[in-house]
């Protein structure tokens, strides 16, 4: 039975009202439309749906319980446009994020708080990773967007640059004597290394900048998380390989300073990833605007 599913509706405004008039004024239809309708379900079924009365229509038997499940239907319907509204304007729903724990900390918590003081009805999910796993979640649809460094050159992702940040490399009062001069990527391999794991944008770029100019930096060290690379480079056990802006309590503070080089270290920045071609949740869309 092939049934066109705006005859329920116009069933439902009919047995709401008792009246076929009121029906079609509740539609913005003409009453012979909403009767050509009802008599479309009634052949459909095969069973009389209302009786008139002096004072409208009423329900049948037969109607009556076709009108229970119709009821149910519209006030789940009712209560998905309303869901939809709150969606659209950020009174609920959820914002999936993945990014590391440094960039979460140091980059991403301002807008987080920013974003949650605008919309506090919308859930906010943090999935922490590298950027080859923050990628992996992206593609998976894990989460909604991706905070990592650059550069990042994948078809099937949409980059948008944002922020700046400055890598260098930072020591403890152990490696005073190193204050306040130049050296060079030669002398500097001389000293202990601390570097991030294996997998980090920040470690294949410092790995890179050393093959450009002929040598291979080999950690003493690898550490799993910035707080680490910080607190070893304090206490004295090597130089740590870190993002200035992360540290610059520590370097306004005394206890770390920055060991300058020879050679300029690029600046990189941090680029927000989604999948290129598939929609934006309201919520992810209203964080990118944020952070731009």
């Amino acid at each position: 039975m092939a049934i066109n599913y705006e005859w329920y509706k116009v069933f439902y405004w009919a047995a709401k009202t008792g009246s076929l008039s009121q029906a079609a004024k509740a539609l913005y239809l003409t009453q012979p439309s909403v009767s050509h309708a009802i008599k479309q379900l009634e052949e459909g079924f095969g069973v009389a749906l209302f009786y008139r009365t002096s004072k409208g229509v009423e329900l049948t038997q037969e109607g009556a319980v076709l009108y229970e499940y119709i009821e149910q239907s519209q006030i789940l319907l009712s209560l998905a446009e309303e869901k939809m509204a709150a969606l659209k304007n950020l009174d609920s729903g959820e914002l999936r994020i993945g990014g590391s724990d440094s960039l979460f900390k140091h980059y991403v918590l301002p807008y987080l708080e920013q974003f949650h003081e605008r919309h506090p009805g919308v859930k906010l999910h943090l999935n922490h990773g590298t950027t080859p796993e923050v990628i992996t979640f992206l593609k998976e649809g894990r989460i909604d967007l991706g905070v990592v460094r650059m550069p990042i050159v994948d078809q099937q992702l949409q980059v948008t640059e944002s922020f700046q940040l400055q890598d260098c490399f930072v020591a403890g009062a152990r490696y005073a004597e190193l204050k306040g001069g130049v050296m060079s990527l030669d002398k500097l391999l001389q000293y202990p290394i601390i570097l991030f794991s294996r997998n980090s944008r920040a470690r294949m770029t410092i790995t890179e900048l050393f093959q450009g100019y002929g040598y291979s930096i080999k950690p003493e060290i690898e550490v799993g998380s910035v707080d680490l690379l910080i607190e070893f480079a304090r206490r004295g056990l090597g130089i740590s390989y870190v993002t200035r802006e992360f540290v610059s309590k520590e370097l306004e503070e005394g206890s770390l300073f920055e060991v300058r080089l020879d050679v300029s270290l690029p600046p990189s920045r941090v680029g927000i990833l989604t999948m290129r071609n598939m929609p934006l949740s309201s919520a992810a869309r209203a964080f990118i605007q944020l952070v731009r």
